[in-house]
């Protein structure tokens, strides 16, 4: 398993989100849907771009009788037909998760270098469809509102914002290992989708990338304020170890924002309790995407990105 040039899986470099761009063509319609092509069993009905009306003229042969303008056609007593244009433009709000839960990688990369790599290809996608691309940077302490932009320089500010984002983080929960703290307390996911429903304009794609380990059924009404308006998508990172998977058969003492304790990585029942616990997180996201009709998709932390996208995983 190869990570992309100048990736060490744990620290971030522009370098290596830069890599997406020559990718994101191979994921851009017609050739290909990146949304279809992520596994996934919560899809809801694919939205398509949509479509701004343009001006009224008088109906012709061919043309859809769906679009006759009745009003028009009453008025005027000829038949009048509506006429639209595609919509070339519209906002991509990306939220990424960095608080302290998604500096964790078992394996290949940190959850939140996977998610990195996530938004630099959605960044790039967006870019290359012309649509303007915004971001909500949750640090866990503190939230980075970024504004949709749609050139290239915004683009690489937004890089720049992840990249610096999650050095800081990770220097923060560094520094909280070393002096044996717990540091400072995540904010509430509400907070973050509070930001999202004032950042994200009417009509845009919202993707939230993210582990959800902040994620509890009380958010519910917040999700669907946001999706009311916006298509809404969730990507879960998360790490095998989250789910037992791990040859580790030792104890090793392990912490989350909420407690800490010694585990026995031998026992079958410790890895079967871990596995319980991430399912039924995950039966909480599949049942928050079956009853909003948001899609959701899960990306491990233990392949590259492209290698997943490309179904090799």
């Amino acid at each position: 398993m190869e990570l992309p040039a100048y990736s060490n899986g744990v620290t971030l470099c522009l370098e290596e989100l830069l890599v997406y761009k020559q990718h994101c063509a191979a994921w851009l319609p017609p050739a290909k849907s990146l949304w279809s092509t992520m596994s996934g069993q919560y899809q809801s009905r694919k939205l398509g771009r949509g479509m701004d009306f343009s001006e009224v003229r008088r109906y012709q042969p061919g043309d859809d009788i769906r679009t006759i303008d009745w009003r028009v056609t009453a008025r005027t007593g000829k038949t009048h037909t509506k006429l639209f244009s595609e919509e070339r433009e519209k906002p991509v709000i990306l939220y990424i998760d960095l608080s302290a839960t998604m500096h964790m990688g078992s394996r290949l990369l940190l959850k939140s270098v996977q998610a990195a790599h996530m938004a630099a290809l959605l960044a790039w996608m967006s870019l290359a469809q012309k649509d303007r691309c915004g971001a909500l940077i949750d640090l866990g302490h503190r939230l980075i509102e970024i504004k949709p932009k749609s050139h290239q320089p915004s683009v690489l500010a937004l890089l720049q914002k992840i990249i610096d984002g999650q050095k800081e983080q990770l220097q923060l929960s560094q520094t909280e290992v070393s002096a044996n703290t717990n540091g400072v307390a995540a904010s509430s996911m509400s907070d973050s989708l509070t930001a999202l429903n004032r950042l994200s304009p009417k009509g845009s794609e919202v993707i939230l990338i993210s582990d959800y380990t902040r994620y509890d059924d009380d958010l519910k009404p917040q999700f669907n304020q946001l999706r009311r308006h916006n298509q809404v998508r969730l990507i879960h990172i998360y790490d095998p170890l989250e789910r037992g998977d791990t040859d580790f058969r030792g104890i090793e003492f392990v912490a989350d924002q909420q407690q800490s304790r010694w585990l026995n990585f031998s026992a079958k029942h410790t890895r079967a309790g871990i596995r319980k616990a991430f399912e039924s997180q995950k039966d909480r996201l599949e049942l928050l995407s079956r009853s909003l009709g948001i899609p959701y998709t899960r990306l491990s932390s233990d392949s590259p990105l492209l290698k997943q996208l490309s179904g090799s995983y």
